[in-house]
């Protein structure tokens, strides 16, 4: 078995803070999910999570205008500069404080970067790797707080800064002879953003109270023209001129004036964006609601209200079509088209943890339960959640498909297991117990048509019909809650964990209710039957994995794992790591397919895949090195140690930045539920990293994790390998020429892809003997296989040789049809290129060849009767010569 597994995907988060960046074609959408970037193509429908890592949280990214580098700081201010094409990293760099914005000119030769209250402007490095590739052009003050945003100009010589001061300056990048900075002073509050018109002879600014001024300069060309003014203005401004005239000083002090002032009633404004080709406003607030207007007129052209939390961040594409919204609180990220009134893209994660997740029987989907209650079901070939199931009242412990993939079931502590149906996408079946409990984990038989749980609260095993809805049988005997349950191969035995430290058979369908008790010296935390149903294993509170025969009650061996699981010392923990006992423990076990190996996670980052056979662990994955969750690192640092208490439970952020509202009481007047009322003196929590399920998919290619980031995968398929004719000379026609000549098809075909030209494609196409197809079709790299199949296709279309491109088709479909299944929605569109072309081909070639058949069967028809008559004179020509 291959263990090179690679972190493909993080399907459970879409957003979590930070700002949303579109690419420069507009079709793509950047959003950071914890200290990942994912990437959604809108036009493909598919989303991608960038391999690399921050240190923590992302908190700004920024993309170059064409497109290759990407740029993303982290909540203490590191960042990380790759090339978003390749996917590399280029270099780490620390900017020493949080950055609160960061934009690349339009030219894409400088880099903005608010450092305090002071704005650094950075030369942009190049795209290969160097010693110091980060070069300071010049830092920038004025400010006397914190700087929150910052705009380019069209041009890139100036750009605008708005800082929580209360004002807005405009900065020249190089230093001008009759330039000293602007300032914009006037409003009541934080001026969130700062825009230029496109003449760049207008200044829109917008502050948090919902102020929106409209600032203009007295000696550009259209102020010049002021006879629209109102009386009071044009005396200011005449009054501005002569000042300016009169004035002996070298330097040129221009002032700007507040020529509109509009206001916003939907609440404070939370973000802002400009698109300056269509003179669009787009401001979001912090009631749910945002506002897209038209400027400099202020016509309101729609108001909607798209969350009941406030809106993080909105940012449009290129064209102004697209605005994409982020609200961090539910972790939302929408794409709305204006003009047609259409959702483009709506997804969100989970509010709380993911606890638990199942493969479908052909690994296409995954589905997740969690602590918000909700069921969704994602699509690992796109990365998007296409359903969601919110019909139980409190947390869903566990998730499991059954066999034939059309049904989902779910457990939850409400005290009802549901089954859902994914062709209609309703909840068909509703199972509860006599007396309510809560259900920790559920268990489905092979046929799907048995279903079971396991209780907290009475210790018991439920077994219900999914036909008819009934409770059959009641399985009593664990004297401590069920914790897992599991169906052997055959689905005729049961077994169930518990607390009580033992783990049970259970003969479901016999009559004698036979049992078979494998007694622990802890707590029974999770449960597995391999494939085959010849062994059973069980993780324990103390570490260990055990593994027990079925058939005559033996342990067959064990695994101390505790030292495996690595658990981090948190940051309110009076003991070191290693003496600690919390998160030392198994919550969840997969066997492989072939039932060699086991795959185990726990409360940790860690995740661990051991051999079943030889009993020793084959290798580790981390899955986060994330520090803003507590208990990452294993040895803390003591400067963060105050009289206090942790500096990092220490709530020293601004009123903007805090989580005051959600401690606030919000509940009714009179209402006792203490659960459900805030308490402002609680102090900043951070998050545990928790592994709570992981699964292996059907196929074997890639494993899956159900953790407090959301639901991560990690794959074994061959498109994000490496491609090892990366390491080839340089692709020319010649070397193409010169494979081609040396019989060298593979390589040729490939090397021309990789060109990008056409007509050598087609040549060498043509110039493949029909006995070497089957050849190279079987050793056809995945990477290039669509561009093979859009050839062929071509080929088929245009071509007359319809045989050979036939045997092209029957031989990639015969070694790479299980490839393309699984990818389906990325060869869709291949698959009705080769249907249309068969199905021309077919018409045309079927009237000549149905018109042909229809001569011949005619000519037969004729030779036969014309024999017939033959045979019949001939008769009676014998018949008279008798006579």
């Amino acid at each position: 078995m291959k263990l090179d597994f690679k972190f493909s995907n993080l399907c459970g988060t879409v957003y979590k803070q930070g700002n949303l960046v579109f690419t420069p074609d507009g079709n793509s959408i950047l959003s950071p999910v914890g200290n990942r970037i994912s990437v959604f193509d809108l036009v493909n429908n598919k989303s991608v999570t960038l391999p690399f890592e921050n240190r923590k949280n992302i908190s700004r990214i920024a993309l170059s205008p064409n497109g290759i580098l990407l740029l993303s700081i982290d909540e203490d201010g590191r960042a990380i500069l790759c090339n978003f094409v390749r996917r590399i990293i280029l270099h780490r760099f620390n900017f020493k404080k949080k950055v609160l914005d960061v934009k690349f000119s339009p030219d894409g030769q400088y880099i903005a970067v608010t450092h305090g209250n002071q704005v650094q402007v950075w030369k942009t490095p190049t795209y290969e790797r160097e010693f110091a590739p980060f070069e300071l052009h010049r830092a920038y003050t004025g400010h006397y707080d914190d700087v929150i945003s910052i705009t380019w100009s069209p041009d890139s010589q100036y750009f605008l800064t708005t800082s929580k001061d209360m004002t807005a300056k405009m900065y020249s990048l190089h230093s001008l002879e009759d330039f000293v900075p602007i300032t914009l002073s006037g409003h009541r509050d934080t001026v969130i953003a700062a825009f230029f018109s496109s003449d760049q002879e207008t200044i829109y600014t917008v502050s948090k109270d919902g102020g929106m001024f409209i600032w203009k300069d007295p000696d550009s060309e259209k102020m010049k023209n002021d006879d629209d003014l109102p009386d009071d203005m044009q005396q200011a401004l005449k009054r501005t001129r002569m000042e300016i005239e009169a004035s002996d000083r070298k330097r040129k002090y221009r002032r700007w004036w507040v020529t509109q002032r509009e206001y916003f009633n939907q609440g404070k404004v939370q973000c802002a964006t400009f698109h300056i080709k269509n003179n669009l406003l787009v401001v979001g607030f912090n009631s749910g609601i945002f506002g897209l207007y038209e400027l400099p007129d202020f016509n309101n052209i729609h108001t909607l209200s798209i969350s009941q939390n406030k809106i993080d961040f909105v940012a449009l594409n290129n064209t102004g079509e697209w605005i994409a919204f982020g609200s961090s609180k539910l972790g939302q990220l929408l794409i709305w088209e204006w003009q047609s009134e259409t959702y483009v893209l709506k997804q969100q994660g989970h509010y709380y943890d993911t606890n638990t997740l199942s493969y479908s029987s052909d690994g296409k989907y995954i589905a997740t339960g969690g602590d918000d209650g909700k069921v969704k079901i994602w699509s690992t070939v796109t990365g998007f959640c296409f359903v969601t199931f919110n019909e139980h009242s409190s947390g869903v412990s566990s998730v499991q498909f059954a066999k034939n993939g059309q049904v989902v079931f779910s457990a939850s502590l409400d005290g009802t297991v549901r089954a859902f149906d994914l062709i209609r996408y309703r909840n068909f079946r509703t199972f509860t117990s006599p007396t309510p409990v809560q259900f920790n984990c559920l268990a489905v038989d092979p046929s799907g048509e048995i279903v079971c749980a396991g209780s907290l609260d009475t210790f018991e095993i439920y077994i219900w019909s999914v036909q008819t809805g009934k409770l059959l049988d009641i399985l009593s005997g664990h004297e401590g809650p069920v914790s897992s349950l599991a169906f052997n191969n055959t689905g005729n035995m049961l077994v169930s964990g518990s607390w009580d430290k033992t783990v049970r058979t259970w003969d479901v369908f016999g009559r004698g209710r036979f049992t078979e008790t494998f007694n622990h010296n802890s707590d029974v935390l999770a449960v597995a039957y391999r494939p085959d149903g010849q062994e059973i294993c069980a993780s324990t509170l103390d570490g260990q994995i055990s593994f027990w025969n079925p058939n005559d009650g033996k342990m067959m061996g064990t695994i101390e794992g505790r030292d495996d699981l690595g658990a981090g010392r948190k940051a309110t923990d009076r003991m070191t790591a290693k003496n600690s006992a919390y998160g030392k423990a198994f919550n969840s076990l997969c066997y492989t397919a072939d039932g060699e190996n086991i795959l185990a996670g726990g409360n940790s980052k860690y995740v661990c895949l051991y051999s079943t056979v030889q009993k020793i662990l084959l290798t580790r994955f981390e899955l986060s090195n994330n520090l803003s969750y507590d208990g990452m690192l294993e040895m803390l640092n003591s400067k963060n140690m105050t009289e206090a208490g942790p500096m990092d439970l220490i709530d020293d952020e601004s009123e903007e930045e805090s989580d005051l509202e959600d401690r606030l009481d919000k509940s009714l007047p009179g209402a006792s539920n203490m659960d459900k009322k805030g308490d402002p003196s609680l102090r900043r929590t951070r998050p545990t990293f928790r592994t709570k399920d992981v699964k292996f998919s059907p196929t074997g290619q890639a494993w899956a994790t159900a953790t407090t980031e959301g639901l991560i995968i990690y794959s074994l398929d061959q498109a994000i390998l490496f491609d090892p004719f990366d390491l080839e000379i340089d692709i020319t026609p010649e070397t193409i020429q010169e494979a081609l000549e040396n019989e060298e098809y593979l390589k040729a075909l490939v090397m021309s892809f990789r060109l990008g030209d056409h007509s050598i494609s087609v040549k060498i196409y043509n110039s493949i003997p029909s006995r070497d197809i089957e050849l190279i079709s079987k050793n056809f790299p995945l990477k290039y296989l669509d561009r093979m199949f859009r050839l062929v296709v071509t080929m088929l279309e245009q071509s007359k040789s319809v045989q050979f491109s036939m045997m092209w088709v029957c031989a990639l479909l015969k070694y790479h049809a299980k490839y393309m299944k699984q990818n389906s929605n990325e060869y869709m569109t291949i698959f009705r290129g080769v249907y249309k072309s068969m199905a021309k081909h077919y018409e045309d070639l079927g009237q000549v060849c149905n018109s042909n058949t229809y001569k011949m069967k005619y000519l037969m028809k004729k030779g036969q009767q014309k024999m017939a008559k033959k045979q019949t004179s001939d008769s009676m020509d014998i018949e008279n010569i008798e006579f």
